[in-house]
């Protein structure tokens, strides 16, 4: 007597192997462009109480100077010496309604270096200047926060 093959049964499970391939490699993709998508120079920007909300600093063709601890600037992701701030910055803001120049200093940054900066953007003819800084975190706002988000 000849034994006769049968198919297999339809298997009804999902297969999570391949969704989890995917998410994987998702995962690392977005993990190494995310980094790359910040605009300009990260600097540790100093912490007030009264933040007021600047999101046109956010803008793609925001003009943006940031000062590092050690006292080198940069316009965008560009290095820039100082003599050349006003140049670059009357050059950036002559077509543009809105004249905003931010600056984001290091917190540790000297003084001296900001109001130069400062100076030098005031010589470009900007008359509308932003400080970037972020609010600082108490412990009563975190606790508040996790406590709405219960």
């Amino acid at each position: 007597m000849a034994f006769k093959a049968q198919a297999p049964g339809a298997v009804s499970e999902i297969n999570v192997t391949p969704l989890v391939d995917v998410m994987l490699v998702l995962l690392i993709i977005f993990m190494v462009i995310t980094p790359m998508l910040q605009k300009g120079v990260s600097v540790d920007l100093a912490r007030v109480n009264n933040p007021r909300m600047m999101q046109a600093a956010d803008k793609e063709d925001a003009t943006v100077l940031a000062i590092t601890r050690d006292g080198k600037c940069y316009l965008g992701a560009d290095t820039i010496t100082m003599d050349k701030i006003t140049g670059k910055v009357k050059d950036r803001v002559a077509d543009k309604l809105d004249k905003t120049v931010y600056i984001k200093s290091d917190a540790r940054a000297k003084y001296g270096d900001v109001v130069s900066v400062v100076d030098a953007v005031r010589a470009a003819g900007v008359d509308s200047i932003g400080l970037l800084a972020e609010k600082v975190q108490t412990r009563g706002a975190a606790a508040a926060a996790t406590a709405e988000t219960q």
